[in-house]
């Protein structure tokens, strides 16, 4: 059974929202292209995060009135999950925003220029063979991206692409190996950056410990399956809070 409601005490915790206050519901998002306990409610982007509006009522009626992009597209649906890299667009004012991990927030929003929204950082999560030969990739928003079988033998799992926004053209490849640039985007160290410096291999690569060295020369240790690539060279390709260096 879907459940179509969600408790204000049990939404993940990093949620914007009092616990105590304004009722007993909240928004629960729309099944989507991330998971409830990844993402944010656009109607809670608009009245808690950005504080466009005071009630639910203001903030659907913003939405509703085809005010926010996301990722160059109108979404009307107040439930819309917004999550990891996704690109917010105010279309009356022109100020744009991209999701990205926070050492305290988990995920926040920060401001970006115009250039930088043109382009979005998409991790593949799998890789499957699709009628016809072709290779399918599997990104970590809910996209699915076909290339050749020969050009998809440079993409690994755990990678990352980066997309034109709105036409969803691969313009950049970011493989996850030494010296990559990595932001943490799950677990205890979530929102730290650093560089690959090394990388322990287990029986699933997904667990294999990595360890990352970050701008201030600390050793932070995790899981693959808790980073991904945003830069090589130590300069992300994105821009991200202070709080991350």
């Amino acid at each position: 059974m879907v459940k179509r409601h969600l408790r204000r005490s049990c939404a993940p915790w990093w949620w914007p929202i009092p616990r105590k206050a304004g009722g007993v519901w909240t928004v629960r998002p729309s099944p989507g292209p991330h998971p409830l306990e990844k993402c944010l409610p656009l109607a809670i982007v608009v009245r808690d995060v950005l504080r466009y509006a005071k009630t639910l009522r203001e903030a659907r009626y913003i939405i509703g009135q085809g005010m926010i992009k996301v990722d160059g597209r109108v979404r009307r649906n107040y439930k819309y999950p917004v999550g990891l890299m996704d690109v917010i667009e105010i279309v009356p004012t022109g100020e744009l925003y991209r999701v990205v991990p926070h050492p305290v927030k988990f995920l926040t929003l920060i401001p970006i220029s115009k250039e930088e929204a043109n382009i979005k950082p998409c991790r593949i999560e799998d890789k499957t063979t699709v009628k016809g030969g072709k290779i399918q990739l599997n990104l970590h928003d809910g996209r699915n991206h076909l290339v050749d079988p020969e050009e998809a033998k440079k993409y690994r799992t755990l990678d990352t692409v980066v997309l034109t926004i709105p036409e969803q053209s691969i313009i950049q490849h970011i493989p996850i190996q030494l010296g990559t640039f990595v932001v943490v985007i799950d677990g205890r160290n979530v929102g730290k950056v650093g560089t690959i410096v090394e990388v322990i291999q287990t029986f699933k690569r997904r667990k294999a410990t990595v360890v990352i060295e970050t701008p201030k020369k600390e050793i932070v240790r995790t899981i693959l399956e808790y980073v991904m690539p945003i830069g090589v060279d130590s300069k992300p390709i994105v821009s991200l809070p202070p709080e991350c260096f």
